[in-house]
Order: C-alpha cells, then sequence, then structure tokens
C-alpha cells in the first residue's frame, strides 16, 4: 500500500478511536446524571460532531503530525456540568474512566480479529513488531489492509489508554483518580486539579515521561496477544 494509503487507514482508526472516547466519556455522564455531552451531540459515533467541537485536534493536527512525522496524532474533547460534576465527584470520576476504557475495549477487539484471522490462516505472527506491523496478512489485497488497520486499532489505542491513564492533569487519569476516594475525597481531588498550572505542567511530564512507559507496556501486550512467541 502506498503512503496515501496507509494515511488514510491511520486517520480512519485515529477518528474512530476518539470518536469512540468521547462517546464514551458522554454515555457516563449521562448514566451519572449530566445531559450536557448527549444535548450537545456528543452521545454518538458519528464523527462529525467531534470534529465541530474540536476541529483542530481531530482534522488539522492528525494530518500535520502525519506529514512530519509518519504518526498520527490528535484530541477531543467532551463538555459536562461542573455543578454536576462538583456535586457527584465519583461519578464524574466515572465519566472521566469511561475514555480509557473505551481504548481498552478497542485493544481487545483488534487482539480478538488478530487471534481469529490467525486460527482463519488470513494472518500470521511477523518476524518483528511495529507500530504498522503487528501482524501480517497471508496474501495482499484485503486481508494486508485488514492487517494494517487491525495494527494501527491495537497500537494506537494502545497508547491513548496508557497516555490517558496517567494520572497527571489534565488527562482523564488524574481525574478518575477520583475513583478510589470517598466523595469527599473525590471532591478535594478536583479541587486540586482546578489550577491550570498544574495542567500546563501535567501535560509537559506526560510528554515526557510517556516514551519510557509506552515501550515496556507495549512489549507485554505483544506478548499477552502472542504468548507462544517471544518478542523482545
Amino acid at each position: 500500500m502506498d503512503q496515501l494509503g496507509v494515511g488514510v487507514v491511520w486517520y480512519a482508526v485515529l477518528l474512530f478511536s476518539l470518536t469512540f472516547h468521547e462517546a464514551a466519556h458522554a454515555w457516563a455522564a449521562r448514566r451519572g446524571g449530566d445531559d450536557t455531552a448527549y444535548l450537545g451531540g456528543q452521545l454518538t459515533l458519528d464523527p462529525r460532531p467531534h470534529i465541530r467541537r474540536e476541529p483542530f485536534g481531530m482534522l488539522i493536527f492528525p494530518i500535520l503530525s502525519y506529514a512530519m512525522s509518519g504518526s498520527m496524532l490528535g484530541w477531543a474533547s467532551t463538555p459536562f456540568d461542573p455543578i454536576w460534576a462538583q456535586a457527584h465527584p465519583r461519578r464524574a470520576a466515572a465519566m472521566s474512566a469511561a475514555g480509557p476504557g473505551a481504548n481498552a475495549a478497542l485493544v481487545l477487539v483488534a487482539a480478538f480479529a488478530i487471534r481469529a484471522g490467525m486460527a482463519a490462516g488470513v494472518f500470521h505472527a511477523p518476524a518483528s513488531i511495529g507500530f504498522e506491523h503487528l501482524v501480517e496478512a497471508s496474501s495482499d489485497g484485503i486481508a494486508a489492509t485488514a492487517a494494517l488497520l487491525l495494527s494501527v486499532l491495537f497500537t494506537l489505542n494502545l497508547l491513548l489508554l496508557i497516555f490517558n491513564l496517567i494520572p497527571f492533569p489534565p488527562l482523564d487519569g488524574a481525574s478518575a483518580v477520583g475513583l478510589l476516594f470517598t466523595n469527599q475525597g473525590a471532591r478535594r481531588v478536583q479541587e486540586l486539579l482546578r489550577n491550570p498550572r498544574l495542567s500546563l505542567a501535567g501535560l509537559l511530564l506526560a510528554w515526557i515521561a510517556m516514551p519510557r512507559i509506552f515501550g515496556p507496556i507495549h512489549r507485554l501486550a505483544v506478548n499477552l496477544l502472542y504468548p507462544e512467541f517471544g518478542y523482545g
């Protein structure tokens, strides 16, 4: 597949993954009593409302990052009612955890599809692992495209899962920590996270830490996917 075709697959996977992540936030918020995201159109797998809310993070930046680095990054956001979050801090924490939970679900879906394809003889394990090369097709055409799509789906969602779970504001992991406390403790966590300077520092620290965190977890995930092989 040429570079343009690979880029189209990347963007399709990123767009779906970000949309699924934000829709999970909206679903959890509505279940917890906040209809803000639902009324704003974010409780959907249609990417258009999410793009309208974050056009730079979901459209422009992914294309720029792919052109500059060969990999694609982006972001989106979901609105919520801060008064509701303050009144129900543990529900707000559950809303935060729902986004990474959606990425974890997509990692598992990709893993199941890869193993099912291997059992059917459509896929096989590669000699070496790469971001776009987690599984190989036994033939060209649709199978090769599916292998690329599943490779990116698995690894990109693992990356989104790990990054968003880093417990630094403004990432989901910082707010999700409230699930470990009572309502009173979760409310104190919320108050701490309101400081905008913490958000800037948190993003910087997460960006620095991510390369060191992702490599070992990715190797572990690959060896759980392929327990019969010894990938280093």
